[in-house]
């Protein structure tokens, strides 16, 4: 698991408890399978920009705030990394 996905996975965790989602739920909301939704939380797999998209519809929220902390630093010369800016808020404890 690459530092990116784990971050991504974090955040859209978050913030489906925030919502009070099952991963389910949302997978029905964002027209997704219910193992891409936990796919992606897991961090197994990092997301393509449709089911960011689809998943910040369900969440309704914008869909830069899946992406939140996450930078591409272009490395000139050199090959360009990803970096995490902050952990995701803690998690919402149910």
């Amino acid at each position: 698991m690459s530092e990116l996905s784990k971050h991504f996975a974090l955040v859209l965790r978050r913030q489906r408890l925030r919502a009070d989602l099952s991963q389910e739920e949302l997978a029905f909301l964002g027209g997704m399978h219910k193992t891409a939704v936990s796919h992606l939380e897991r961090g197994d797999r990092l997301p393509l920009l449709d089911s960011i998209v689809r998943l910040a519809g369900g969440l309704e929220i914008e869909p830069s705030e899946l992406l939140d902390g996450i930078r591409y630093r272009p490395g000139g010369f050199k090959p360009g990394r990803y970096e995490v800016t902050d952990e995701p808020d803690a998690e919402v404890q149910h």
